[in-house]
């Protein structure tokens, strides 16, 4: 394996920005950035062999530094939304940072994907720290945070966030890389995608879970049979209307385990390209970019605890306090398959 870096950019405030990146004996890379903690390519092969980035995202590093679209960014501290922006710990109200609507979303207006993250090189790989101090973006406690990427021979990455507090809080990170297997910008409506959940979350027009938990049988939200994405993507349907696509989380466990499960399985017929999810998280949110830029032309598969899991008792619990540490692994395992 080979680990390298150089200094592409700055921030306003004159710190460099940097771009990492791990290759291994195939030529296979994946690349990385200090600012958000970010992941921001992959070039795997083809079936013939041939190299291609399946990572959407910006060619100038730069341009990170002005990304609204959370692009491959460590998502935190709470990735997705918490209603009303608010939470009660130990009887206590925490008042978050509203940045969508009423509502907070992916941490606030102080997330982690706009944050520069002290770095150090491993030997396959990379592991960025942050420390969040006490109120940002009104959560309590200071939180030192790990975001922590190891790249293998089998172009299999290994994603691994962990954290610990000083004061009983909330914490929900994810990895919001956006994939086209194609490895260019045309829509992923052909790419095929298995998630072996029988339920999703039911939420409102706001994106914010109602409680309930929808059977997707019978739905367009049905991936437990391998479908292209785009066979129902433009059915009819009210979530489906308020969501500008796929835009919901489905359940993989319903109480938390140290047990890795398949999340995904993605797979572009064209090039033979196929990636796997396995997560020890309790879910995945399947979002097919229907707010980005260029609609649909890419898919997020962000494993994750339940959005708005503060407001809902029943959820599993992402409540963390001093003395126990936060550590959660999502593996991408990059294949290929006959076209």
């Amino acid at each position: 394996m080979k680990v390298t870096h150089k200094i592409e950019t700055h921030t306003r405030a004159g710190e460099p920005v940097i771009r990492f990146t791990v290759e291994n004996s195939f030529g296979a890379t994946v690349e990385f950035t200090n600012w958000g903690a970010r992941w921001i390519t992959a070039s795997v092969p083809d079936a013939n062999g041939a190299l291609a980035n399946v990572l959407v995202g910006y060619e100038e590093l730069s341009d990170y530094l002005d990304d609204t679209y959370y692009m491959g960014a460590t998502v935190g501290r709470f990735a997705n939304r918490i209603a009303r922006a608010s939470l009660v710990i130990n009887g206590k109200t925490c008042h978050l940072e509203t940045n969508d609507g009423p509502n907070t979303n992916h941490g606030g207006y102080s997330g982690f994907h706009q944050k520069l993250w002290q770095w150090e090189e491993l030997p396959d790989g990379l592991r960025f720290r942050l420390d969040s101090p006490d109120g940002e973006g009104g959560y309590p406690g200071n939180v030192c945070i790990l975001a922590e990427y190891r790249f293998n021979e089998q172009n299999e990455l290994l994603v691994r966030h962990r954290a610990e507090t000083d004061c009983t809080t909330y914490i929900n990170m994810t990895n919001h890389a956006y994939f086209n297997l194609s490895g260019t910008d045309k829509k992923i409506t052909e790419h095929w995608l298995q998630i072996p959940s029988h339920r999703i979350l039911d939420t409102t027009s706001e994106f914010i879970p109602t409680g309930k938990r929808i059977r997707v049988e019978g739905t367009p939200f049905d991936f437990t049979v391998t479908k292209q994405i785009g066979k129902d993507l433009y059915e009819d349907n009210e979530q489906l209307r308020w969501n500008k696509g796929y835009n919901h989380y489905y359940i993989l466990k319903d109480e938390l385990s140290a047990e890795r499960v398949h999340a995904a399985v993605l797979y572009d017929s064209q090039t033979g390209r196929k990636l796997i999810v396995q997560t020890d998280l309790p879910g995945v949110m399947l979002y097919t970019a229907g707010y980005y830029e260029k609609p649909d032309t890419a898919v997020c598969l962000e494993t994750q605890f339940y959005p708005d899991t503060p407001s809902h008792p029943d959820f599993p619990s992402c409540l963390l306090r001093p003395g126990q540490v936060y550590e959660h692994h999502t593996l991408f395992s990059f294949k290929v398959a006959e076209k």
